[in-house]
């Protein structure tokens, strides 16, 4: 299983086993992080599952697509290394990712 590595708003750092195949928003959700809302539940139809990915795991995340980068144009914590989690399938070559849950807008 590879790892995810989930900072919360305030900061904390925590290792969370995840399922490849699934998204990183699923495996935050799943893992019981109440801070990723997932509102449309992974439908890229909000932006509640909005997160700032490392900046050394960019280029293995890839960049967010048309409809997504749209969506996070309504947020006021958007940044160039934001993405849309239930966005990024999680697989084994993104063992290790780190991503930290965005401020809620």
């Amino acid at each position: 299983m590879p790892k995810l590595i989930v900072v919360t708003r305030d900061g904390t750092e925590n290792n969370v086993e995840a399922e490849a195949g699934l998204s990183v928003m699923e495996n935050i959700r799943d893992a019981g992080f109440d801070e990723l809302l997932a509102l449309c539940g992974g439908c890229c139809s909000c932006a509640t599952c909005h997160v700032h990915v490392a900046e050394d795991w960019l280029a293995k995340v890839g960049p967010p697509n048309e409809d997504e980068e749209d969506l996070l144009e309504s947020s006021d914590h958007k940044r160039a290394n934001s993405r849309l989690s239930c966005q990024i399938d999680m697989t084994e070559e993104l063992d290790g990712l780190k991503v930290q849950i965005a401020p809620e807008d």
